[in-house]
């Protein structure tokens, strides 16, 4: 973990933690009480102080024995909540390994020491062995609904909406590829809604292995968190983007469906990924579309809607779209926009898995700006003892969308899963001076 100074890049402290730090940070507490709050994926929930560095915990809520922490945990008033998911997902690649045992989760814990408070599993029941193969390899089921992204809070309802992924194994259960509703207080569901059923894959479909579900599902997962919203007339809507390209709009008190909207073709890497973005003032809500190509069977039909849309928040009609050609025809070289959009003083900022940032005009989807973050940057932790030159490179956007602070956006250029190029550049733009 690194703590740089934001105007030019200096280090304040340099700290190592036990685990790949996997989600955003978050910032709690006051002076020197302050406090950090990350995922390290496979370890738990880390804990440290602001100041320094130091920790101060960490745990690893739940009951899964191969836990991933991926999706960036909700503070509020003293409690974390933390969503959890399953490596099973891709130990399923083992043709000896059993699949699949675990389920996807949320916790409560206590912000100041860690405690658990409450624990929900997105399946209640436990897993049973369904079948052998070669005779001793015991197959288990139902398994999944993983929790990848964050959860999102009513504060007026105390109600905390989180969505979960697909199960990795059958049976499958009407708590995949759903939006729950939770009581923050005790983790009671108070409703749920599927939106997309019997859908069961895991990472040994993609070669052919035996642990892949037979039927298999097209791997729908709601990965970004729900959004709440109000409409210019007061009422409230609860927004969920799916990988199926799907926007779902919904009465956050009770679930009931008010519109949905296709936007994209979506797939297994397709539809909606990381994040979607709303400006109440406008009635709008941005949609990020990857829809990368990955085979016919986990590949929605239609075109493409690689880009980002403008939606009526009220009605779910497209107000404007944008998209544009990739840089090159492979794979990696897409211009879909899989990482969270962000929206801000009538702007929408958009990262492309071809390395690319735009600005986009809120109301009519014109681009206002335009980054190429491929190419090699001269950083500013220069040299290695005087002899080695350090640079950093550009490369795919992916997840995270831009952090804005005062005049600054600062985003990382780099993801290299799934074929992407991969990159190490931090980057930090400052807000140019409008001309007189």
């Amino acid at each position: 973990m690194v703590a740089l100074d934001r105007e030019d890049g200096c280090p304040r402290w340099v700290h190592a933690v036990d685990g790949v730090v996997a989600s955003a940070i978050l910032h709690g507490g006051t002076g020197a009480e302050a406090v950090l709050y990350f995922g390290l994926r496979g370890t738990g929930i880390a804990s440290i102080r602001a100041a320094t560095g130091k920790p101060l915990w960490t745990v690893a809520p739940g009951d899964n024995p191969v836990p991933v922490y991926s999706g960036t945990p909700l503070l509020s008033a003293g409690t974390l909540f933390v969503p959890t998911s399953s490596l099973e997902i891709g130990l399923a690649l083992n043709p000896l390994y059993g699949c699949c045992t675990t389920s996807g989760g949320l916790s409560a814990l206590d912000a100041e020491t860690g405690e658990t408070l409450w624990h929900l599993r997105t399946i209640a029941e436990p897993a049973r062995v369904t079948d052998r193969r070669w005779l001793f390899i015991e197959m288990h089921g139902p398994s999944g609904a993983p929790v990848w992204g964050p959860p999102t809070l009513d504060e007026g309802s105390g109600t905390v909406f989180f969505g979960t992924g697909q199960n990795y194994s059958h049976p499958t259960t009407d708590t995949s590829d759903a939006i729950f509703a939770v009581d923050r207080n005790t983790g009671e569901i108070r409703w749920l809604r599927q939106f997309t059923a019997n859908d069961a894959y895991n990472l040994a479909c993609d070669i052919g292995g035996p642990n892949c579900p037979e039927p298999m599902g097209p791997d729908l997962d709601f990965g970004a968190p729900p959004v709440l919203a109000t409409l210019p007339d007061g009422q409230r809507l609860l927004l969920a983007g799916q990988k199926s390209g799907v926007v779902h709009a919904m009465d956050p008190a009770d679930g009931t469906l008010r519109w949905q909207r296709r936007v994209g073709r979506g797939g297994a890497l397709g539809g909606i990924h990381w994040g979607m973005a709303v400006d109440e003032g406008r009635g709008l809500v941005f949609v990020p579309i990857s829809d990368i190509y990955v085979g016919d069977a986990l590949t929605g039909e239609g075109e493409s809607g690689a880009g980002v849309h403008a939606l009526d928040m009220a009605t779910g009609e497209v107000v404007w779209s944008y998209g544009r050609k990739p840089r090159c025809p492979d794979r990696s070289c897409s211009s879909g926009v899989s990482a969270a959009v962000s929206a801000a003083e009538g702007v929408v900022f958009a990262l492309s898995l071809d390395g690319f940032i735009e600005a986009l005009d809120a109301d009519t989807g014109d681009r206002l700006w335009v980054f190429d973050s491929w190419r090699t940057f001269a950083a500013v932790n220069g040299a290695d003892g005087g002899t080695h030159n350090r640079a950093a490179e550009g490369g795919a956007f992916d997840a995270h969308g831009v952090m804005l602070a005062d005049d600054l956006l600062i985003v990382s250029s780099g993801y290299g899963s799934f074929g992407q190029r991969p990159g190490n550049a931090l980057l930090v733009f400052e807000l140019a001076e409008a001309p007189e």
